[in-house]
């Protein structure tokens, strides 16, 4: 991975706020780099989004918030990677709900939330030192330390799965424009049931 590439994402997430796909609720526009670098790296799941067939198609899927990419992996066939090899532009969805935000008000009801949407270009990594340092990268996310010795690039190209008897697909999105959006409340305005 390019140094150079490395510095415009983190330059990428300095400029929020000045981007092609403005927040509109602009008391909801996080800017807080810091918050949204730790908020990517810390959560679980993502929605991919891209054109489908007739209709649009997100898929939830788990990732890593990885030198200013982000990187996850799939099987070697299927919907999303034959939408995904044809690279089409894509947007990423990382959201959290915190909770329901009470108010004497019905309509003033709100909810608590966390979310960054990353619209960009994505890419299957063939670079199989590349794809093995972004899979050791998730396998240590979802299970740290568990595993002792990191994947190789000859273990990479060399596995194939027991479903489609491919190799693992790595897809890499690099973001041409991010936004995040946040909704904080304190403990005591959430509800509790």
């Amino acid at each position: 991975m390019t140094t150079k590439k490395t510095n415009v994402n983190s330059q990428l997430l300095k400029k929020i706020g000045v981007n092609m796909n403005k927040v509109k609720y602009s008391q909801r526009d996080c800017k807080d780099q810091e918050k949204i670098e730790k908020f990517l790296k810390e959560s679980r799941t993502g929605v991919i989004a891209m054109n489908g067939d007739d209709y649009p198609y997100a898929v939830p899927v788990n990732f890593v918030w990885y030198e200013g990419y982000i990187f996850f992996h799939g099987m070697g066939s299927g919907k999303k990677v034959d939408i995904l090899c044809e690279e089409p532009p894509v947007s990423f969805t990382v959201y959290e709900e915190i909770g329901t935000v009470t108010d004497p008000m019905p309509c003033h009801a709100d909810t608590s939330y966390m979310s960054v949407m990353l619209f960009g270009k994505i890419e299957k990594v063939v670079d199989f030192d590349i794809a093995a340092t972004a899979l050791w990268k998730l396998v240590e996310k979802y299970l740290p330390n568990y595993y002792k010795k990191p994947l190789t690039a000859s273990f990479i190209e060399n596995y194939k799965s027991s479903m489609d008897n491919n190799t693992t697909s790595v897809f890499k999105l690099t973001p041409e424009d991010i936004t995040a959006k946040e909704n904080q409340a304190e403990e005591s305005e959430l509800f509790k049931n």
